[in-house]
């Protein structure tokens, strides 16, 4: 069988399994009652069709013969139903105890035909990301798995992604400056969603591998710096804490020069999560590496940049355009992040609070700028030292 073929025959079957999951969602939620006659010749000659349909398939794909089993007996069982008349106790006893067999059986066929498709989908997403050089399927099938991966736990699905080491694939791309950014970008989405997935589970395998010992942060692009922040916010200090450790805080900081606008929000975003779950040594550290001079610089940049001209009789005027400005505020909202967030004792954020206002002052250009800067950050916390 050439590739064109075995494509078709792959299609044949998932719109197979798609018509078979029709019919056992209906079946769970429209039972089949004596009253409704049409309704009952309509689903039996449905799944007629489909018993034989998958007749043919199951010789030429083994790993269906379970499922062509399940839809004989719950053909069987509808049958059996459909001979059930008349409205004595007996008839209508055995019509409820049949209508609960067929719920059970429709129940356990979508149980077997989610089950086929997660083997296939787990395989293709192997075959694909290991074998195939093509991009834009690279990416489809990483769509698709972190598609599949957000519908939420279950433990079967996981025990197909463990066993054909997912993850380790994945950080594999992240690591791989030859990979497309593309590509790489969108195994960062599916390492984020499968820890979410499983946090018990997949934290684990994020601190044994390289995914945050400069993975994400090398990519540099604005979707792995955000999924760096992502799980920044989901996993907290532990994560900040190994981070620290990897010498990666530095990093995230350097990206706040980049000419990329929205790389440097993202870093920006990172920065304010490790104010806020950070504890002192990574506050200190950021500190240390000038982040507050940074800000300030980036701030100047900004409003700067934001400035644009308005005739009026005559005469060119300066407006300051700052709405919508992420920068605009930037010392100010990193300066409240560690005031209220949770990594630093009360005594702690007051002496953190106390270096990042000299650093302010020593960073301004002119007093009004320290005074502004010093308002718009502690103004309405000083209320609560």
């Amino acid at each position: 069988m050439d590739e064109v073929e075995q494509e078709l025959q792959n299609r044949r079957v998932l719109t197979l399994l798609e018509a078979l999951k029709k019919t056992s969602k209906d079946l769970r939620s429209n039972p089949i009652s004596p009253t409704n006659t049409h309704n009952s010749e309509t689903t039996v000659e449905a799944l007629s069709k489909l018993e034989a349909e998958a007749a043919a398939v199951v010789s030429t794909n083994p790993n269906l013969f379970n499922l062509h089993r399940l839809l004989c007996s719950l053909k069987t069982l509808l049958e059996t139903l459909e001979e059930s008349q008349g409205y004595s106790f007996k008839p209508l006893l055995r019509r409820q105890i049949t209508n609960f067999r067929i719920s059970r059986a429709a129940c356990k066929l979508e149980a077997e035909i989610q089950a086929f498709l997660d083997r296939e989908s787990v395989q293709n997403l192997v075959r694909t990301l290991q074998e195939s050089a093509d991009e834009e399927q690279k990416v489809k099938v990483l769509a698709d798995f972190r598609k599949r991966v957000g519908q939420g736990f279950d433990r079967d699905f996981q025990e197909l992604v463990l066993r054909a080491k997912v993850f380790s694939i994945l950080e594999s791309l992240l690591c791989d400056s030859m990979c497309s950014k593309r590509v790489r970008d969108e195994a960062a989405l599916v390492v984020d969603a499968l820890v979410r997935f499983n946090k018990n589970v997949f934290v684990g395998l994020v601190f044994m591998g390289p995914t945050i010992n400069g993975a994400l942060t090398s990519i540099g692009s604005c979707c792995s710096i955000q999924v760096l922040c992502s799980l920044i916010k989901f996993i907290r200090t532990p994560l900040i804490d190994e981070m620290e450790s990897n010498g990666e805080i530095p990093r995230i900081i350097n990206l706040l020069s980049t000419e990329d606008l929205s790389i440097r929000a993202a870093a920006l975003d990172c920065i304010l999560a490790l104010a806020y779950f950070g504890r002192k040594e990574v506050v200190e550290e950021m500190l240390e590496e000038k982040l507050v001079e940074k800000l300030m610089e980036l701030q100047r940049l900004e409003h700067g940049s934001d400035e644009i001209e308005r005739e009026n009789n005559g005469e060119v005027c300066v407006e300051a355009e700052v709405e919508n400005n992420p920068f605009g505020s930037c010392v100010a909202s990193f300066s409240v992040q560690v005031e209220v967030g949770e990594g630093l004792s009360q005594i702690e954020k007051r002496e953190v609070k106390q270096e990042i206002l000299r650093r302010v002052r020593e960073a301004s250009v002119s007093e009004a700028e320290s005074s502004a800067i010093e308002a718009e950050s502690y103004g309405n916390l000083q209320r609560t030292d």
